[in-house]
């Protein structure tokens, strides 16, 4: 394996374990300090669903599950509301974009659900300050935990 690569991920395994044993909370009773920079994964009932990463955790926690988070903001809540009302496939055309989704009242009815949802999952983070070393441990956690939610396509 390149050095450089082995380096970036020696401490994986340890991260991952710091991450699952941390008590969870919810995005509404986030302790007064927290992580700047890290990793955050959202559960439901046992069931791990989504992992992200950020350079302001709580900001971006927030973004998921506030009121008024647009669906650029609450990508994962977006999904679940693609879910719920049975629009699967994402469009780059005006009909069944982002925007044309929000004027039907039953989608935006769902992405309001939705929102209020993931605020009331279990959550954990953990702090990981390097770029590079988020990015990995993204995915790596996403892979082990198998999350259901995390999309890794290009657009």
């Amino acid at each position: 394996m390149n050095p450089r690569f082995s380096e970036a991920t020696k401490n994986l395994d340890s991260l991952y374990n710091q991450l699952l044993a941390m008590p969870p909370v919810t995005a509404g009773s986030l302790p007064k300090t927290m992580p700047k920079k890290g990793i955050y994964l959202f559960s439901e009932n046992g069931q791990h669903l989504y992992v992200g990463r950020s350079n302001n955790v709580r900001g971006r926690i927030g973004r998921h599950c506030r009121p008024g988070a647009t669906p650029r903001m609450a990508a994962f809540a977006f999904h679940l509301a693609r879910e719920a009302t049975g629009f699967l496939r994402a469009s780059y055309k005006k009909e069944g974009s982002r925007k044309a989704l929000m004027e039907i009242s039953e989608f935006a009815s769902a992405f309001s659900k939705a929102k209020e949802r993931i605020r009331m999952m279990d959550l954990r983070f953990i702090e990981v300050d390097d770029p590079t070393q988020q990015a990995i441990f993204e995915i790596f956690v996403s892979t082990a935990l198998q999350t259901p939610y995390n999309d890794f396509d290009t657009h």
